[in-house]
């Protein structure tokens, strides 16, 4: 072998850039032996061997580990496969570093105590599929064993929050105030309660769905006697109130007298809990779409106008 193509450890690691400390670890396992020794028993290297260090070294500064660099020496594998791997395990660290880094934002904005820090890291570690299970949870527990409003918990399963790979500390900050919502009795009963009412009015007869026009006509109407001015208790809410019952006459098909103005007024007692409107907003915030306007006020105006103008 032409000694002019031969390096010495020494000469070798200037050329590397690598210490002879980690070039002796790379031959003593193995992965990098030398070419030949000198006489006196110095370890010899040539340009190949120069070459497989630096692959070795590139492997290495990019995160793979010693058992996988053997096998791309020994040809089991691919540099292309070993790359995409990896690829894809990077991918994962960084969807998780991003995840820490917004739950760091998220304790430094709110200044959370270490319990609620380790709550919101765990709640946030959860998998897509362990969150979702969350909001199935509370839908099967508050909707399934009720016939009450299909379309609701079709609406309810089809609009999963989905926290993003990257949120921002507002996102993570919604997540967890909803995760303890959905998880909370209380509020599990009150929604039960909604579902429970929904099923006696089906049964009952009513089968128009959302309501959708009535709705948007309230909230119009209201909202203009709010900002007009008008108490519920006055004499202009009391004709508000009855155009209003008008139009409820109309769409579900009752008369418009006394029996029906308790029968809205319990509806909306039912219905207009503020926690429900809360958890849309908190899913609009999550899966960053534009938050759903509040409309509690408008029927708590509402009730309050039916209970001083019965």
């Amino acid at each position: 072998m032409d000694d002019e193509t031969l390096f010495t450890i020494g000469a070798l690691a200037e050329r590397t850039g690598l210490t002879v400390k980690t070039i002796r670890f790379y031959a003593d396992k193995g992965i990098v032996p030398p070419t030949t020794h000198s006489p006196g028993g110095y370890r010899l290297y040539d340009t190949h061997a120069v070459a497989r260090l630096e692959m070795v070294r590139t492997l290495r500064d990019l995160g793979v580990d010693l058992a996988t660099v053997k096998q791309v020496l020994a040809r089991d594998t691919t540099v292309a496969e070993v790359a995409a791997a990896h690829a894809d395990a990077l991918d994962v660290q960084i969807r998780v570093l991003r995840l820490r880094r917004a739950v760091l934002r998220a304790v430094a904005k709110r200044g959370s105590n270490h319990e609620e820090m380790r709550l919101m890291h765990g709640l946030v570690k959860l998998s897509e599929a362990e969150r979702q299970r969350l909001i199935h949870d509370f839908v099967d527990d508050t909707f399934g064993a009720v016939d009450g409003n299909p379309a609701m918990v079709e609406l309810l399963r089809s609009t999963m929050p989905e926290l993003p790979d990257d949120p921002r500390p507002e996102q993570v900050e919604a997540w967890m105030e909803l995760a303890e919502l959905v998880q909370d009795s209380d509020f599990r009963a009150a929604v039960r309660r909604m579902a429970e009412y929904q099923a006696q009015e089906r049964a009952a007869g009513d089968t128009t769905g959302l309501h959708q026009e009535l709705t948007e006509t309230v909230v119009a109407t209201v909202r203009e006697a709010e900002s007009a001015g008008v108490a519920p208790d006055s004499l202009a809410a009391r004709l508000i109130v009855g155009v209003l019952t008008a139009r409820y006459a109309e769409t579900f098909g009752k008369a418009d007298d006394e029996r029906l103005r308790r029968w809205i007024l319990e509806r909306l007692e039912v219905s207009n809990d503020q926690r429900v409107q809360r958890y849309w907003q908190l899913v609009s915030t999550i899966n960053d779409w534009p938050e759903a306007p509040d409309v509690t006020g408008v029927f708590a105006w509402l009730t309050a106008a039916l209970r001083a103008h019965p």
